[in-house]
């Protein structure tokens, strides 16, 4: 429900200087050119295009989280985290550092190649006319951006140096010896002179110069840091693409747009952030995060201590090796579970089922090829989410039997879709009294189930997950007995049994898996890829960047038959035959090559556009090291010895806690390994702001309805006469409750809007949207105009009069909360100070000749972040030739911080009966001393001695009588 300013109505004259919606839209029209005109908010680099003299040691690098360019525009709730970020960079601005705060746009993605494929239009059209519309809204907001270093990923240029990184990428190795073991990535350059000077053994034991091109090829690519891969991935045909398995939903469907999603085969660019999980936890610890980002991260990256066991498959020689994080529990191990894809499935399975095998296991199969075919089949339908998340456990019995280690006892080998090749060794030991999956499993295929924990007191559940004592866990065979002893025990004594037994060895794993880096799409990064005769991918020499995106007359990819296992998808790339087959001299001659066809994920470019914001122009290198070292190297004097360095402030929503942070981090470690920054991580310092509900409106049918159009009678709501529900919930357009920003700009004015939001509570805080009460924050502006503007005349009300003490004590008193807030982004209570300070002044000064000087200025610079445009236009009017933008920001005065009296209430057997002013600095026998003489309490006390009297110091007086 909205509701417009009430401006003036019919019969009432509107004074001539009055600050109304229109005088606020002149007002930042006005602005809002000038600081265009004059530069106001450009940063100087120390070098390159950008550099503009000496620069100031105190600097201050701010960014928001990548916006995507939708066609759909923006409501209120968009620009929250903007106009946040925004008022701590005018701020620091104000005191005087040299703040870089600008904002680009991460532009390739889905919508926009969806678009082409219904309409033929070009992604490149639509990106644009979509950042032109955004460019607009967020214009009108006032931001303090530098425009000049303003990047888009679709920028030709951008990408240029996107596919110059995967090029370091793909020529890096990681060292796990390197730095004393911590690790860190080399180039392939010095792995190869490593093997050829036979510090490094190769694989054969020949020597390196005996080895051709393709041998050579084929020992150092499995070291490369992006490589290619034949794995199983999900195939959306409604999208064209291959999606990452967090981009699936757990019904097995695309998470945009609601796709279905095939398991296919499929040769992919994958990156090994894996060699990277160390690192990526325990760096987190420097960082300066909020705690619930830094714990999803950790628990993506899942590090966690245990065993891998070697469990022996009858006489077959072969073996079947699990990792685990509870060894201790390998007595109730009952029977054991391949992922469907695990190589060695087809090698295990049995010719015929075996004696007495349960018609349970056989998944009414001839033989255990047949169940194991159908099974994979099935399978392979389904997204990983789907088969961890399906409470319905499925498999079938291989028809093989495995040793356990530690007992000697046959257990069954099954296959089921709830194990995944992608996490530990794609195979495990299932021990259902400790493990609710298995426990499911074992019930639905009648299998054993031995408690190897002895549960608490009272547990009447199903698998124990809780501590306890070891038990039924010893073998005379043996001679291991972990029985009575804690679980922390007894890991470390089975751990320590099987690795003098050879049979498992204590390890580390992971859950994080190395990340799927390439899409079937045409609207992304091309790959600076091509493929010889031999299938060999190389690099395109760097001389020849950038690998354009060709035109193409149709932008739907091949796609295939989900029916026919040996189908594949094709890329839209691959029909643009003239750009895929080409003609290249890689060093050793001009040969026929063919590109990539795949393009990269819409991670890439938003993995580095940081480094780009300090260096927009610089067409030598992806940033100037003096720049990167200034605006985001290690600062151990201000952040202390363990400082990372990075982004000041990196300010946008949770929802990307884990997967572009995490992909950031990575590729800004591998840069620094590599020695192209200084800095070790890309966000120093993070926030998240909150988001901007609204209530939203549904009718009988169930159908949401326009909120704007929604009245409120008697404590219920009407659309069109009828009755209608009210719920709460995110802001957007399926619920009909959007808000736009222009709306709001056009009814009161782009400074009412960012003081409202940021006045709605904590910026880290979601908050509702009340449309009715912006007009709160319009009428707080009107007041501060009126105390510099009159109304009638537009002349200055304002006085060279001193003010008295009691408002130098207010105005310093503000001064010194609002700096605390603004540096701590609690711009809400920042708010709060600065409205009860200017009703102070218009109560004290409503009927005088005017305000002091002294007391208004210090007012417009405190309100400036929040109502940049208001702030300069008084300033102006204030006799100020300069802009504000560049400071001062007021300092208070220590003096007038320091309470010249302090009043203590006086109680008398607990009721207040009396008050008393005494010198701040008086001690607790002065302050008694007072409160007895005081006229009203020797009158309670009627002559007697009080029995007791207790001071608590600067709050009260207690007396006993």
């Amino acid at each position: 429900m909205t509701g417009q300013p009430n401006e003036a109505t019919s019969t009432e004259e509107v004074p001539a200087h009055r600050y109304t919606a229109g005088t606020a839209t002149e007002i930042e029209q006005r602005w809002q050119r000038e600081w265009t005109e004059r530069g106001t908010f450009h940063a100087p680099n120390p070098a390159g295009p950008l550099a503009d003299g000496e620069v100031p040691e105190d600097k201050l690098f701010v960014q928001d989280m990548f916006p995507y360019p939708s066609g759909s525009g923006l409501h209120v709730g968009h620009p929250l985290g903007y106009i946040g970020s925004d008022v701590y960079a005018r701020y620091h601005r104000m005191l005087g550092r040299n703040v870089l705060h600008t904002m680009g746009f991460d532009s390739f993605g889905l919508p926009a190649e969806q678009y082409a494929v219904q309409t033929g239009t070009h992604p490149r059209t639509t990106t644009e006319a979509n950042i032109e519309r955004f460019l607009g809204q967020i214009r009108r907001l006032g931001l303090g951006h530098d425009e000049r270093r303003r990047i888009a990923t679709t920028d030709i240029e951008f990408y240029r140096w996107t596919q110059w990184i995967f090029l370091q990428i793909f020529n890096a190795w990681y060292d796990p010896d390197a730095d004393g073991g911590r690790g860190r990535a080399r180039r392939i350059s010095e792995l190869e002179a490593e093997f050829a000077s036979g510090e490094r053994a190769t694989p054969d034991g020949r020597p390196w110069a005996e080895l051709s091109e393709a041998e050579r090829r084929d020992v150092v690519d499995p070291y490369r840091l992006a490589y290619l891969s034949e794995a199983p991935v999900n195939w959306a045909p409604g999208l064209g693409t291959v999606v990452a398995n967090e981009e699936v939903t757990a019904d097995g469907l695309t998470e945009r747009g609601n796709f279905p999603v095939f398991r296919r085969n499929l040769k992919q660019w994958m990156m090994r952030i894996t060699a990277y999980a160390d690192r990526l936890v325990d760096d987190l610890d420097r960082l300066d995060w909020p705690d619930k980002v830094k714990t999803m991260q950790r628990n993506w990256i899942g590090r966690s201590q245990g065993a891998n066991v070697v469990f022996p498959v009858g006489d077959s020689g072969r073996s079947v090796e699990v990792f685990t994080t509870r060894p201790d529990t390998l007595f109730g191990a009952t029977y054991m579970v391949l992922a469907p894809e695990h190589p060695l499935v087809d090698e295990l399975v049995a010719d015929a089922w075996p004696d007495g095998a349960d018609e349970r296991w056989t998944g009414g199969a001839a033989t255990p090829a047949d169940a194991v075919a159908d099974y994979r089949r099935a399978a392979s339908m389904k997204s990983d989410l789907d088969r961890q998340e399906n409470k319905e456990k499925t498999g079938v019995f291989t028809g093989a039997y495995a040793a356990n280690p530690v007992n000697g006892a046959q257990i069954p080998v099954f296959i089921a879709d709830y194990v995944l090749m992608g996490y530990g060794t794609g195979a495990i030991m299932a021990v259902p009294g400790q493990d609710q999956r298995d426990w499911d499993f074992a019930t639905a295929l009648g299998l054993p189930i031995i408690r190897t924990v002895q549960p608490a007191d009272g547990f009447d559940g199903e698998a124990y997950t809780g501590d306890g004592p070891a038990i039924n866990s010893a073998s005379e065979s043996t001679g291991l007995s972990l029985n009575g002893l804690d679980i922390a025990d007894a890991k470390k004594t089975v751990i320590a049994w099987l690795e003098e037994h050879g049979h498992g060895r204590g390890t580390v794993q992971y859950k994080l898996r190395d990340w799927l880096f390439a899409r079937q799409r045409y609207w992304g990064e091309p790959f600076p890829i091509v493929y010889g005769d031999d299938g060999v991918p190389r690099g395109v020499p760097e001389d020849q960047l950038p690998v354009e995106l060709p035109e193409v007359e149709d932008y739907s990819p091949r796609t295939f038959d989900p029916e026919d296992a040996d189908s594949r998808p094709e890329p839209p790339l691959a029909k643009a035959e003239a750009w895929r087959n080409v003609e290249l001299d890689l060093g050793d001659g001009l040969k026929h090559y063919e590109r990539d066809t795949n393009v990269m994920p819409q991670w890439a470019g938003s993995c580095w556009y940081q480094l780009r914001y300090i260096d927009p122009d610089n067409s030598e290198r992806f940033v100037d090291p003096a720049n990167e070292q200034y605006w985001m190297g290690k600062n151990p004097q201000k952040h202390g010895g363990n400082d990372p360095g990075g982004v000041d402030l990196y300010v946008g929503g949770v929802e990307h806690a884990v997967l572009h942070l995490l992909y950031s981090r990575f590729w800004h470690k591998i840069l620094f390994d590599l020695g192209y920054v200084s800095s070790e991580e890309p966000y120093r310092r993070l926030y998240n702001q909150g988001y901007i509900q609204a209530y939203a409106f549904t009718d009988a049918r169930g159908v949401y309805v326009p909120a704007e159009e929604v009245e409120e009678k008697d404590g219920k709501f009407f659309y069109q006469g009828e009755e209608v529900s009210r719920e709460y919930g995110k802001m957007g357009k399926s619920l009909k409750n959007s808000v736009s920003p222009d709306e709001m700009a056009d009814a009161y004015g782009v400074d009412t809007l960012r003081l409202y939001e940021m006045s709605m509570g904590p910026l880290e805080a979601s908050r509702p949207w009340v449309t009715k009460d912006v007009v709160g924050s319009h009428r707080f502006l009107q007041r501060l105009w009126r105390n510099v503007v009159d109304e009638t005349t537009g002349e200055l009300r304002v006085t060279d009069e001193e003010p008295d003490t009691e408002m130098l004590r207010a105005l310093h008193k503000t001064i010194a909360g609002v700096r605390e807030d603004f540096a701590e982004l609690r711009f809400n209570t920042a708010v709060a100070k600065l409205i009860e300070f200017n009703n102070r002044i218009t109560k004290t000064y409503a009927s005088a000749a005017g305000t002091p000087r002294s007391v208004v200025e210090p007012l417009v610079l405190m309100v400036a972040p929040l109502t940049p445009h208001l702030a300069e236009e008084l300033w102006t009017r204030l006799g100020h030739a300069e802009s504000l933008a560049h400071g001062p920001f007021p300092v208070a005065d220590e003096q007038y911080l320091v309470e010249d009296s302090i009043e203590y209430p006086i109680q008398v057997n607990g009721k207040v009966r009396s008050r008393v002013q005494v010198p701040a600095s008086a001690d607790q026998d002065a302050v008694k001393s007072a409160a007895l003489a005081d006229d009203k309490i020797v009158a309670a006390l009627d002559g007697k001695d009080p029995r007791k009297v207790i001071v608590v110091p600067n709050r009260l007086v207690n007396i006993v009588a």
